[in-house]
């Protein structure tokens, strides 16, 4: 989703804070051009001298009850060369307790990241870690082991969507400060492909052309690692990532995408290859493949409370997007959006799930959005409505009816996953989406609109809930936020949306229940340490309907201590 689309209480702002953030982001931003033997494109990734070569931060991600990927980037003295790495496990913030130390290289090959899978951990435990390399110190990470067994509580962070253009990632930065997060699952659009000044200009990019290349995407991924706020939520807690399209190229699909001009911007094949293979190298993802990259649906089992089953949407076996001329083929069944291997896999997940909760992470909406009634709702003559509505991405080729590029798109893709879901007599699924950069709470149905099939008074007939990130900072559908009320009126499985607040979504998972938390910072457009409760939603066990929350759920108090 991008410039290409057609598609309660406050806490304040500490100046001492804001004051070290603003000089950190400075910092971030001019050390490239300072870095001897760097140019302004290298992402900070050339060769350093007398310099920290931690530039880019650590982090982890992909727990398991008994591992979970550590990852850093050294920055070499010399292109070419190799470098040995040492790593520190240990139990407590001050590296005491140590566990693990263990020996490691990098070399060019893999742009000089270094990823461990590193095992024989504890299940649902906090570790704390270090990497070392020529002569220096990393920053000390934080991570945490999944549960095993008897699980009672789950605190996990949703994000999705931060254009480095369109502001500051403040979200990231409220969601490092919470100390009781067990993960954060990312849910795509991690980075933006675009040059500088063409989606967004409040920050520029490197390298400032838009990327096509393997060096391309790695520079990329390496200026997005040099902001504080993001090394940030990545040095205190796990993450579980997915792509979207921006990873790549904005509405990709499987052989192509609105945003490549194939030829002029080379091959499509390798131009996704190079990107998906950046993605790997710059994030702490275990490949479910070695042999197929391409492939990141996996499944991670938290204990007996939760499976998050996360899916590939986007360039795994997507049919390419429909166009207002071809609109009737969004019932075509011949049409994927998963396809059958990915399809399968769902299917087996959700039926040898031994989870009280079934959490399925993806890219797009999966609830049917009706706008074809909005003209008669708003009392717009419909070419005026349809003037305002083209320049909003979430209406896309399809006019007022519907989002080609996400589940309303794939029609009969949807219904084979809903008659997974019913035919299987499978409660408590929960679908956990991105992309929209706007915020929602919705209940699935087989078909919303009409009554015979569900109740939104009682939520009969709901059989999942679903939950939408807003963004961290990419714009929003601000232009409608006037309408929100009315667009509820016309789908009334939707119990929650707001179409223009930038921030995070928080899961507080108990056996009772799955409540899913709007958090709103207060701008992207400057550092600010102010956050705000927007909203909350939950669903009780074996409801499969949304009820409105009165207020937030309280934090963890057992809380294992921040990294220093």
């Amino acid at each position: 989703m991008g410039k290409h689309c057609r598609r309660a209480g406050k806490r304040g702002v500490s100046r001492r804070d804001f004051l070290k953030r603003a000089t950190a982001a400075s910092a971030a931003a001019a050390m490239v051009p300072l870095l001897p033997g760097c140019d302004d494109s290298s992402g900070g990734r050339g060769p350093v001298q007398n310099t920290n070569p931690f530039l880019h931060g650590v982090a982890s991600g992909d727990p398991l009850s008994d591992r979970v990927i550590l990852w850093t980037r050294v920055t070499p003295e010399a292109m070419g060369s190799t470098v040995q790495v040492e790593l520190t496990v240990a139990r407590d913030p001050q590296l005491q307790q140590v566990v693990e130390r263990s020996m490691t290289s990098t070399d060019e090959s893999r742009d000089y990241t270094v990823k461990v899978d590193q095992a024989g951990l504890s299940p649902g435990t906090t570790y704390y870690y270090r990497f070392s390399a020529l002569g220096y110190d990393s920053p000390v990470g934080r991570t945490r082991t999944a549960p095993a067994g008897a699980t009672q509580r789950l605190r996990v962070g949703v994000v999705s969507c931060s254009s480095y253009a369109h502001g500051v990632f403040n979200a990231y930065r409220k969601l490092a400060q919470r100390a009781d997060i067990d993960v954060v699952l990312h849910l795509g659009d991690y980075i933006y492909e675009y040059g500088s000044g063409e989606y967004g200009t409040l920050r520029d990019y490197q390298p400032a052309h838009e990327i096509i290349s393997l060096e391309d995407y790695r520079a990329r991924h390496g200026w997005y690692k040099l902001d504080p706020d993001l090394q940030e939520i990545h040095r205190q807690h796990p993450f579980i990532t997915v792509w979207d399209d921006h990873e790549t190229a904005n509405n990709s699909w499987r052989d192509g995408a609105e945003n490549h001009t194939e030829g002029e911007e080379g091959v499509w094949a390798q131009r996704k290859a190079w990107g998906v293979q950046a993605y790997h190298e710059w994030l702490p993802i275990r490949a479910p493949d070695a042999n197929d990259l391409g492939r990141i649906y996996r499944r991670y089992t938290y204990g007996d409370l939760a499976d998050f089953i996360m899916l590939d949407t986007r360039l795994y076996e997507r049919s390419e997007q429909v166009s207002p001329a071809a609109a009737g083929a969004i019932n075509d069944p011949a049409r994927q959006l998963l396809g059958e291997q990915q399809l399968a896999f769902l299917g087996t997940a959700l039926a040898d799930s031994p989870a009280k909760w079934k959490l399925l992470g993806q890219q797009v909406m999966f609830a049917p959005l009706n706008l074809v009634d909005l003209p008669k709702a708003l009392n717009l003559p419909v070419e005026q409505l349809q003037a305002l509505l083209s320049q909003i991405p979430i209406v896309g080729t399809s006019g007022l009816i519907i989002n080609a590029d996400q589940w309303d798109g794939y029609r009969a893709e949807r219904s084979r996953v809903l008659q997974l879901i019913e035919s299987g007599g499978i409660d408590n699924v929960v679908v956990l989406t991105g992309d929209i950069h706007t915020s929602w709470g919705m209940d699935i149905v087989t078909e919303s609109a009409d009554p015979i099939f569900y109740n939104p008074l009682t939520g009969a007939g709901s059989v999942a809930v679903e939950f939408v990130a807003t963004s961290v900072t990419s714009p929003g559908l601000a232009q409608l936020a006037a309408v929100q009320d009315v667009l509820r009126v016309l789908n009334p499985h939707i119990k929650y949306v707001d179409l223009a607040r930038k921030g995070y979504l928080l899961l507080d998972i108990t056996p009772e229940r799955v409540q899913g938390e709007w958090w709103y910072v207060d701008t992207v457009e400057a550092p600010s340490d102010t956050e705000a409760f927007g909203a909350a939603c939950y669903s009780v066990d074996g409801g499969n309907h949304l009820q409105t929350a009165g207020e937030p759920s309280a934090p963890r108090m057992e809380a294992p201590a921040l990294a220093p």
